[in-house]
């Protein structure tokens, strides 16, 4: 997975737009005018829905999103395109409609529970102009994009013409479309690549009653060949995804724990279109689809996964390799940037760590105890040699980074080549910073950057120049 970690894929996502929009405050009494709840709004938040989460899940994924949709003439497009702007999607597509009111779903939420919710919005099929328009637009475009995702919410713009139309023109450039379909008859996306149907979804629309292993290949074999698809695809919430293509297989939920399943289809679409995008194949895909699941179910409220969240989940599981630990400087900048948005505590520390011993196993046990995540500097082979004379080091810069990457204490490793890690500290910006405590009443390099210095006691008898030592005089005595 770390491979996908410099792709930028250019998506188009076409459907359904709107707005979730949400009023949070505490309910204390009831109305003097009518037996209901009085809300006293606290806060308001606003976050794309509909096809939006689609494309917030592919923008937090790093891919480039184009998005083609029809909005209205109204204050909600507004609000809507600048939401869109703000996470760098082209808004250039957009096709505006007089008279169509771009769709809001405002809940109000009293105590952390939803008491009413209310939606402003058009459902009637967008107009043969707006149709034609996207058509064109999609036509014109259509070489400059990897993959076509599809997310039909049935809110008017995906029409049955409008639908069939995309969907030739993406097969007559060998364009895959990933589709997640509405309604009961998916006839309309004939010719996709795939639809992510849930398991509901997919017993409507073919109809067969999934009960065991025989219904469920009756049902995704039937929409494989109802709709024409290359690959036929159903999502089993729990019991994680079914494909099927010339043989059915299932690939089992990685979610560690399920604390709301909103928009984790979108999530699903999202992150199928952009492994596919960078050359996955239809099976290593959606084990990168059911990683990105496990890290939304367990947050609250629609959400998205960032590639660094779904590594990091991945590593939890026991799934991932030492070398996806190994970072470079750019990386670990970004990626601090990301863990402290995400509430962790950093704590970064640096040595030369030639030979490992217990002492330094102890050492990062403990630094790793000061915070969520430990984030170690390693010195090169070149700035070991500086510090420690010609005959060092014993071990190499990525024999060593491998090693201190597969800690259970060292989350990422990052080598750096100058006498001291202040560059380095200087991109990570840390919380803690931990060094030895031979540096009691001395000066520790990066201590200004940092927001605490700790140190840490090493082990009596316990040293790289002990253990080398030790072996010279065993060699010399054999």
């Amino acid at each position: 997975m770390i491979e996908l970690k410099n792709k930028k894929p250019n998506i188009l996502v076409v459907g359904d737009l709107m707005i979730d929009h949400y009023l949070w405050g505490k309910c204390e009494r009831i109305s003097p005018e009518a037996p209901v709840q009085v809300v006293a709004v606290e806060k308001e938040t606003a976050v794309l829905g509909g096809a939006g989460n689609v494309i917030n899940n592919l923008a937090t994924l790093n891919a480039k999103v184009d998005v083609m949709s029809v909005i209205g003439d109204d204050v909600n497009a507004i609000e809507l395109s600048k939401m869109l702007e703000n996470i760098h999607v082209n808004t250039s597509n957009l096709v505006v409609q007089k008279g169509r009111n771009t769709s809001k779903k405002s809940r109000i939420i009293a105590s952390q529970q939803q008491v009413v919710r209310y939606d402003k919005e058009s459902t009637e099929d967008i107009s043969i102009e707006a149709q034609d328009t996207i058509a064109e637009q999609f036509r014109k475009n259509i070489a400059s994009y990897e993959i076509i995702i599809l997310s039909d919410y049935g809110k008017g713009v995906l029409t049955n013409d409008l639908t069939r139309t995309l969907i030739d023109i993406a097969n007559e450039h060998a364009k895959k479309v990933l589709v997640d379909p509405k309604g009961d008859d998916y006839t309309k996306y004939s010719g996709s690549y795939l639809l992510t149907p849930n398991k509901k979804e997919a017993i409507e629309a073919s109809r067969v009653e999934i009960k065991d292993e025989k219904t469920l290949f009756e049902a995704i074999t039937k929409l494989k060949d109802e709709c024409n698809l290359e690959v036929s695809l159903i999502t089993l919430s729990e019991d994680g995804i079914a494909i099927y293509d010339e043989a059915l297989r299932k690939h089992p939920t990685v979610a560690r724990e399920v604390y709301d399943v909103t928009g984790a289809g979108d999530t699903v679409i999202a992150s199928l279109g952009f492994s596919l995008a960078c050359g996955y194949d239809i099976d290593k895909a959606v084990k990168f689809a059911n990683l990105a699941a496990g890290v939304v179910v367990g947050k609250i409220g629609s959400a998205t996964a960032t590639l660094n969240e779904i590594i990091e989940y991945e590593s939890s599981l026991n799934k991932s390799t030492s070398d996806s630990h190994i970072k470079t400087l750019e990386e670990i900048e970004l990626l601090s940037q990301e863990l402290k948005r995400r509430g962790k505590k950093v704590v970064f520390t640096n040595g030369c760590f030639d030979i490992l011993h217990v002492g330094h196993v102890k050492y990062l046990e403990e630094a790793k105890s000061y915070g969520d995540v430990l984030i170690l500097g390693l010195n090169s082979d070149e700035s070991v040699s500086r510090l420690k004379g010609p005959t060092r080091p014993v071990n190499t810069e990525d024999d060593r980074a491998y090693i201190l990457a597969s800690l259970e204490a060292v989350d990422y490793v990052v080598k750096f080549y100058d006498d001291t890690p202040y560059e380095l500290i200087k991109a990570v910006q840390p919380h803690i910073l931990v060094k030895g405590g031979d540096y009691e009443g001395k000066e520790v390099v990066g201590q200004d950057i940092a927001d605490e210095l700790r140190l840490v006691n090493f082990v009596e008898g316990k040293s790289t120049t002990k253990t080398i030592a030790k072996i010279q005089g065993e060699s010399l005595t054999c």
